[in-house]
């Protein structure tokens, strides 16, 4: 099986994001190890952990027991624990790479250019690259310099969190769990830091394709397979992620 380095936000991390495909390809049998920015146990943004929490374009709850079972179950039992910076991963060490979504995502992977050199590296390779949510601007801003310096998902077939979801009240960007030394960023912002659906539609350029399916839901999942990349719209569609991308690497 293969090793899998899967990178998460330490600024609020949406917890089923990485529950999903993490519980996926563990289930295949997959080696995976996780990096943060700060090296530190990714911790869920809030809401993501909300039992009483109605999405406000799908108007349905979204945490379902269960699921915030299993991920308190990752967080006591130090499943998620990581002393790994993306600072520090190399890539050579690893197969595959998968990028998770939340709002912290936008925060401190999407800009972030050590994650682009791993992603670019990746790319390089013909490594396969999974990208969810607002993870998914990761690969817009990781630029090719033997391509003229365009995004590696130029031509391209992705998906993107469509604009008509972005959130426009502040976000605020409170995690669950927050200790002295792994503490909560303080930091709010009004609605997401950029408008991903745009902003992917120019790095893929007319000869590419994004889809953005704004009726997506957990009975309608919205994924996209273009090698090497395997890309979700949002939290409807990470179970369907997971399981792309153990259909792709087997």
């Amino acid at each position: 099986m293969s090793r899998i380095l899967v990178i998460a936000s330490n600024y609020g991390l949406w917890a089923e994001e990485l529950m999903a495909p993490w519980d996926a390809l563990k289930t295949a049998g997959h080696e995976l190890t996780l990096a943060t920015y700060l090296g530190r146990t990714p911790l869920p943004f809030h809401l993501s952990m909300d039992p009483d929490f109605i999405d406000p374009m799908l108007g349905i709850p979204m945490n379902p027991g269960p699921l915030l079972a299993r991920v308190n179950e990752a967080l006591d039992s130090g499943e998620w624990d990581s002393t790994l910076t993306v600072e520090a991963a190399n890539m050579d060490d690893y197969d595959h790479l998968v990028l998770v979504g939340g709002p912290g995502a936008a925060v401190d992977i999407a800009g972030n250019m050590h994650v682009h050199d791993l992603v670019l590296k990746a790319y390089k390779s013909g490594k396969t690259i999974g990208a969810l949510c607002y993870a998914v601007a990761a690969l817009v801003f990781t630029r090719d310099p033997d391509a003229g310096f365009a995004s590696v998902i130029r031509g391209k077939t992705v998906t993107a969190h469509p604009h008509a979801w972005d959130f426009t009240d502040t976000v605020e960007y409170k995690v669950v769990r927050a200790t002295d030394d792994n503490p909560d960023m303080k930091l709010q912002s009004a609605g997401f830091l950029f408008p991903l659906q745009h902003i992917t539609e120019d790095a893929v350029g007319p000869e590419g394709k994004v889809i953005s399916d704004e009726t997506a839901n957990r009975n309608k999942p919205c994924v996209a397979y273009d090698a090497p990349f395997v890309t979700a719209l949002s939290v409807e569609s990470c179970v369907a992620f997971g399981d792309k991308l153990v259909e792709v690497l087997t």
